[in-house]
């Protein structure tokens, strides 16, 4: 089914019931369905065309799944962008997915001022100078149902970086995208009477395809925050008595020493507190089912290739299986851990997690050689994840192949970090790692090697960070600097970054 099928089905089948709550106001799916097709006349005005890519830099507002939808009735591939992003790093996500029109968040403005890619913009929620207001040219255009999309179209552009240190756009049609969501729906127990509420960044692919459209699959609502703040969380959970949300470890544990009175909070509407970006701990886990006063944590595991699609350790084994990432996949999805020699691993052995699906991406965009490694002749996608099986089937992750960093639920790839540290003046060898942190889950870390009469106070942590603000997302600015007279080294010059790892800090 395609996505555009896939919301008018849920507006037949329940045109009154509330699609979306965003800041007290509610929008019934009859009227949701109505604005995407008012979108569709508006964007079609603007250019777009079947085969158009059309960027969304917004944070969780209502224009964001309008203008999607609109995009998707018209035969366009939508290219959510991270709105922490700087200026470079979104003129090359433009410029690589060939997007020209972009529905942004006024506040973003200034950002995309400094972008060289031809680009048409409109804003949502905010308003911005230069700028048409997507908002208001929707509200007075006539509806324009547009074209049937067929399964195979492709639907969405999503950025993921990788070890070249430069974004990979992760291809994913209407079939695939509808397999994340009907995956999720089926392994989440997800139904009509669901309030999802949405407090993570929506450009993200699993808050977007496991838990939003998942949710409009079903008929539930979809409640936006448009900005996670710990007290904010609180309060919507409980004024829109919200029943599931997905979340980052760092983003459940934050309201438990940044909200004095956490324990005031009603969040006794909550069935379902789902987190995904790394494994928690035992103790992390009775933690939160302790202060949350919920035994009902549900820890996922998957990647933007996909779907994101893949394991999940469930409820009723959180705690005792805690720091897994479970032994059961997802409705849908196949899973197998495999040797170096492409035998399965047994238990106590490590092997590669390998996943197989409908809702796996296509490939990578312009990137034939990349796609092609990343599957193997059968369809099965290489995760780069290693993790070692136990006696009852679960898997727990040991290293990242590909040099991942993950802090607060967002990805962090060390190449990318490397490539832009190394032109600092000072620098003469660098290896980004992830330092475990308690909340964080890992801490970018920066191993250094300063040239040659350089002072160490020229290049400590915050002169550093000062050089990489301009240059980096902030939460890809390493917030540890280590210095080291040498880097360890493979006789091929291969950095060896177990060693810096295993190294007491």
């Amino acid at each position: 089914m395609n996505l555009v099928a896939m919301l008018e089905a849920t507006v037949r089948n329940q045109p009154h019931r509330p699609a979306l709550r965003y800041e007290g106001a509610t929008l019934s799916y009859q009227d949701f369905n109505a604005m995407t097709r008012r979108a569709a006349t508006v964007l079609q005005g603007r250019g777009v065309t079947r085969g158009s890519r059309v960027a969304l830099m917004c944070t969780n507002t209502p224009g964001f799944l309008v203008a999607m939808f609109g995009a998707l009735r018209l035969g366009a591939a939508v290219v959510p962008v991270n709105h922490k992003l700087q200026a470079a790093e979104v003129d090359y996500i433009l410029a690589h997915s060939g997007a020209r029109h972009c529905i942004h968040d006024g506040r973003f403005a200034a950002v995309l001022a400094g972008v060289s890619a031809p680009l048409q913009c409109l804003t949502t929620a905010t308003a911005a100078a230069g700028s048409d207001d997507f908002d208001a040219l929707v509200a007075a255009a006539p509806e324009h149902a547009g074209i049937e999309p067929d399964v195979g179209d492709l639907a969405e552009i999503l950025y993921t970086s990788g070890t070249t240190g430069k974004p990979k756009g992760c291809l994913h049609t209407h079939a695939s995208v509808f397999a994340a969501a009907l995956g999720t729906a089926a392994g989440m127990s997800i139904t009509r009477e669901e309030r999802m509420l949405v407090a993570m960044p929506i450009w993200h692919a699993s808050p977007l395809n496991n838990w939003t459209l998942s949710t409009l699959l079903m008929g539930g609502t979809v409640v936006l925050l448009r900005e996670y703040e710990p007290a904010a969380f609180l309060r919507t959970i409980q004024q829109e008595r919200t029943t599931c949300t997905f979340c980052a470890p760092v983003a459940l544990l934050a309201p438990l020493h940044a909200v004095p009175d956490f324990a005031a909070y009603d969040l006794g509407s909550m069935r379902l507190w789902t987190c995904g970006g790394g494994p928690l701990g035992a103790g992390m886990a009775r933690r939160l089912a302790d202060a949350y006063r919920s035994p009902h944590f549900v820890q996922v595991y998957g990647m933007t290739e996909t779907g994101p699609l893949g394991t999940a350790l469930y409820a009723d084994e959180a705690i005792a299986r805690a720091g897994s990432i479970g032994r059961a996949s997802m409705p849908g999805v196949q899973m197998r851990v495999i040797k170096d020699d492409g035998s399965p691993a047994g238990p106590g052995e490590v092997g590669e997690i390998r996943l197989r699906s409908d809702a796996m991406m296509q490939g990578y965009l312009d990137d034939p050689e990349a796609s092609a490694n990343a599957f193997d002749s059968d369809g099965w996608y290489a995760s780069g994840d290693l993790a070692q099986v136990d006696e009852d089937g679960y898997l727990t992750i040991v290293d990242r192949a590909k040099d991942m960093v993950i802090t607060g639920g967002e990805n962090v790839y060390s190449k990318e970090v490397e490539d832009v540290l190394s032109t600092h003046p000072l620098v003469q060898d660098v290896a980004v790692i992830g330092r475990p942190h308690p909340e964080w889950g890992e801490t970018v870390t920066a191993c250094v090697v300063l040239k040659p009469g350089a002072a160490p106070g020229a290049a400590d942590v915050e002169a550093l960070r000062t050089f990489l603000a301009p240059r980096l997302a902030r939460y890809k600015i390493p917030r540890r600097v280590e210095l080291y007279d040498t880097l360890p080294r493979t006789p091929t010059g291969k950095l060896m970054k177990h060693v810096l790892r295993g190294r007491a800090v």
